[in-house]
């Protein structure tokens, strides 16, 4: 019975044994993965900022500008590039959409964001864009990997349509939680006027012909959670500028936007909460269930070896009865 009870203990060892890099090797990848449904909105704020009076032509002070960015995941065009792409993509149509302190709309600018559901590296498909033009992503766009790396990434600007290294900057805690801190300043750069504009009648072309250009600069702030490689707060201090316009507005350089912008309180509350359940998967699958199953095999092998040696111990040896002589 021993001996049977020890090569069952071995199987069941030998079992844990493998199952602990299977996890962390073959279903991590697999079942870690960005949702292709996945829907998400997020509100920022720039309070106080300078904005632009398109009525008047001068930049005025105001009491907040809104911006409301979502991310919904388009499943059909996940799985027409899937078929493709012979991996796990997800699509998402994000909008960058800005309002006054009065509520109409100052700008909006449309994306397709095409990447990997694991690592969120950039898939290069038919529909990839910002506002509506054509353009190639190198590096991560909103979301890092799982398992964050202490090192520089590669983050696409929408605004100037490249890519530029954003800069760890060191491990902080943010509301009771351990965060990689990335930065990353964008200098002045010549953009592309948006498509969309918030008085009727202008257009882009308007601008160009008139000789206006639009130029751009911010820096960009994230506090990561690595587990996840989800930002759970993000601030731009952003600024926008029209030069050549002296011939229209009397200046050279007229301020369109400028503004510290961040997340409202409610939603980095509700992404906390979002990001610390979905973390606790992530630990089981690369960490948790692996180093248990690890020590449940080296534990289930001792025992084998013990019940095994048990089983192979001499027992104790009769006791010899003396034969008495015959008289």
């Amino acid at each position: 019975m021993r001996r049977r009870a020890s090569l069952v203990l071995l199987a069941l060892a030998v079992f844990c044994a493998a199952m602990a890099p299977a996890l962390r090797w073959y279903a991590f990848p697999r079942l870690a993965k960005i949702p292709p449904n996945q829907y998400q909105e997020t509100v920022l704020e720039a309070k106080p900022a300078t904005l632009l009076n398109y009525s008047t032509l001068k930049a005025e002070k105001v009491e907040k500008i809104t911006i409301i960015q979502t991310l919904k995941g388009n499943v059909e065009e996940s799985r027409r590039i899937e078929r493709d792409a012979g991996r796990d993509v997800v699509v998402w149509d994000a909008l960058a959409h800005v309002t006054g302190p009065d509520g109409k709309m100052v700008s909006q600018i449309p994306e397709r964001y095409i990447f990997d559901a694991h690592t969120q590296d950039p898939v290069h498909a038919t529909g990839e864009s910002v506002d509506g033009d054509p353009v190639r992503r190198e590096g991560i766009e909103f979301k890092w990997p799982f398992l964050t790396e202490k090192r520089d990434y590669r983050y696409f600007d929408a605004q100037t349509r490249t890519s530029a290294p954003i800069h760890y900057k060191g491990t902080r805690t943010f509301r009771g939680m351990e965060v990689y801190y990335f930065e990353q300043t964008v200098p002045w750069t010549k953009v592309p006027m948006p498509k969309t504009m918030p008085v009727k009648g202008i257009t882009p072309k308007l601008l160009a012909d008139s000789g206006l250009t639009r130029w751009y600069t911010t820096k960009r702030m994230f506090w990561i959670e690595p587990v996840t490689g989800a930002p759970v707060n993000g601030e731009e201090i952003h600024k926008e500028e029209l030069r050549n316009a002296k011939a229209l507005m009397g200046r050279d350089t007229l301020t369109v936007f400028e503004g510290h912008v961040k997340m409202r309180e409610d939603y980095i509350e509700s992404v906390g909460e979002m990001v610390a359940a979905n973390r606790l998967t992530v630990l089981l699958l690369v960490s948790y269930l692996p180093w248990s199953l690890t020590f449940a095999a080296l534990l289930l092998l001792a025992l084998a070896l013990w019940l095994e040696a048990r089983s192979r111990r001499p027992g104790p040896r009769p006791a010899v009865t003396p034969v008495t002589p015959p008289v």
